[in-house]
């Protein structure tokens, strides 16, 4: 859904990598940094119940972590092993804050039932990814859903950051919101694989 913004975006950002660039970060350093401040920030804080500080440092390490295409883009060197890193490390810093949001439920928090709902989250968030990455290993472009991964970090941000700062039901409301997100995302992505496939009868090798 945000994905028409990512052209302006990317304008926006690219002075900015071409600094970096300039000072000798290469965009794998930037992915990696990025990842580690985002699992570093939500490891460490939301399990203490620091929601507020925690989001605002995930969010700016996620779009710290956003600044290696720009890096990339001012380097003007294309690196497969780079996109495949991002994929990675965006699915680590991804696992990272729910896991922050889950450790705070089991703990402090002291709601067994949003554990279980962020725990699906978490659960739901690898499998809306997998359905992409597998249909692409087949052959075929799944781009669709309304919750990519970009309209999911802001929910659970979003959430969690009005959730420090007092506002009720907050978090429990963007978790909640999530979860359907994504079940309804994994309908639309197997339904568009399926499609695109012709539905046709074979069974491809499982992993």
């Amino acid at each position: 859904m945000l994905r028409n913004l990512r052209p302006v975006v990317a304008s926006t950002l690219d002075p900015v990598g071409r600094a970096l660039a300039r000072v000798g970060l290469t965009p794998n350093a930037v992915t990696v940094l990025g990842s580690v401040g985002v699992l570093t920030s939500a490891l460490v804080l939301y399990p203490r119940g620091e929601l507020l500080l925690g989001t605002l440092l995930v969010t700016f390490f996620t779009l710290f972590d956003m600044l290696d295409g720009a890096v990339a883009r001012a380097r003007t060197r294309d690196n497969e092993f780079g996109a495949f890193l991002d994929s990675f490390m965006d699915r680590l810093s991804d696992a990272g804050i729910l896991c922050g949001l889950l450790l705070w439920f089991i703990g402090g928090g002291n709601s067994p039932v949003l554990t279980l709902v962020t725990l699906f989250c978490l659960v739901a968030g690898f499998g809306v990814s997998y359905v992409k990455a597998r249909a692409e290993g087949l052959g075929v472009r799944c781009d669709v859903g309304i919750a990519e991964r970009t309209e999911r970090l802001v929910i659970v941000l979003t959430a969690a950051g009005l959730e420090g700062m007092g506002v009720p039901y907050a978090l429990p409301t963007g978790l909640w919101l999530l979860a359907l997100l994504s079940v309804v995302t994994i309908g639309q992505r197997l339904l568009e694989t399926h499609n695109r496939l012709g539905g046709a009868e074979r069974r491809p090798t499982s992993h």
